[in-house]
């Protein structure tokens, strides 16, 4: 989601106080890592989330001189993945891809949550990805504006699928109905994975979700894509015009992924982590395997991410209450 100020300036100070005041053991930065790291993803494998973290995964592993290793763990809105990370030592050896829709929708989603924002400590973010809005061939919609008049004429009879409740292809198309004032029903699934194959097998008929998912169909025909949910077009889809080409102005979905760490990592670790990342992002072999996977590395630090968590919970939290979802 383009979910996008709180600063950390202060709770940094306090953990820099904390870390002088432990034993030397505890912050030697010169000595992280040693070991392998383990890096864990909300999401099952395929889709934007395990895309952007075996994007980073290699090339700080090599920075680092340890391996990152990707534990995919699905599941409850991923709510599973970030109670495991938020639970983990604060010592740097586990650490979250964490997905935009579930960082900064569940505290909203969810009456009773398993973890709280604060116990996670922003590193840095990942990546950025747009949405596509993809239907399936038998739609009879040549274009955006035709979809819409369709489902105006025919409300309800829609079906479009979810990477589960709360995620940002639910809250996203919810937004996407409220906006265009039509009526779609919603069927969640379990990931991009088992959505997208009863998409194609026509089972529902619409899919919102990020390019990776749906790039190669669309460019086999199996999938019809009528935009992109961004200000420019997508590098990989360049014939698919954005919402404001397709009729749509000011309606614009992002996903983001970021890398965070257990509350109460020590700050010389969180800052080896996130200035290992950034130069990970910056290498010359990244913009394009990032490019294929249909997603952009966009840095930010710390402090950045936590606005944009900040911002965008208060923006994203509006839209749930304002449409009565939730994820229970």
């Amino acid at each position: 989601m383009a979910f996008s100020r709180s600063s950390l300036t202060t709770s940094f100070a306090l953990a820099a106080s904390v870390c002088l005041a432990a034993p030397l053991a505890l912050a030697q930065p010169a000595d992280f890592p040693t070991k392998s790291i383990t890096l864990v993803v909300p999401n099952p494998p395929g889709g934007v989330v395990d895309t952007a973290a075996r994007l980073a995964a290699d090339p700080l592993g090599r920075l680092l001189g340890q391996p990152l290793v990707v534990d995919n763990r699905g599941g409850a809105s991923g709510n599973i993945a970030y109670q495991q990370v938020a639970r983990s030592p604060h010592d740097g050896y586990t650490l979250l891809a964490s997905y935009s829709a579930y960082h900064v929708g569940n505290p909203s989603l969810f009456a009773k949550l398993p973890w709280a924002q604060s116990d996670l400590e922003p590193v840095g973010l990942i990546v950025a990805a747009t949405n596509v809005i993809a239907v399936h061939p038998s739609v009879p919609a040549a274009n955006l504006q035709e979809f819409i008049a369709y489902l105006r004429k025919n409300p309800g009879t829609v079906n479009y699928a979810s990477q589960g409740s709360g995620s940002l292809s639910h809250v996203g198309t919810e937004l996407f109905a409220q906006t265009t004032g039509t009526k779609i029903t919603h069927v969640p699934y379990k990931g991009s994975g088992p959505a997208i194959q009863d998409v194609l097998g026509g089972q529902v008929q619409m899919f919102i979700t990020t390019p990776p998912s749906v790039m190669g169909h669309v460019r086999s025909g199996r999938l019809k894509a009528l935009a992109v949910t961004s200000k420019t077009r997508h590098p990989m889809l360049p014939d698919v015009p954005t919402t404001a080409e397709a009729g749509l102005p000011g309606f614009e979905l992002e996903a983001w992924v970021g890398l965070f760490a257990p509350k109460g990592t020590p700050p010389d670790v969180v800052n080896r982590l996130s200035s290992s990342l950034k130069t990970a992002l910056a290498a010359p072999e990244t913009l394009p395997r990032a490019q294929a996977q249909g997603v952009e590395p966009r840095y930010l630090d710390p402090v950045a991410l936590a606005a944009l968590v900040q911002r965008d919970t208060a923006y994203w939290g509006q839209i749930i209450k304002a449409n009565n979802i939730s994820g229970d």
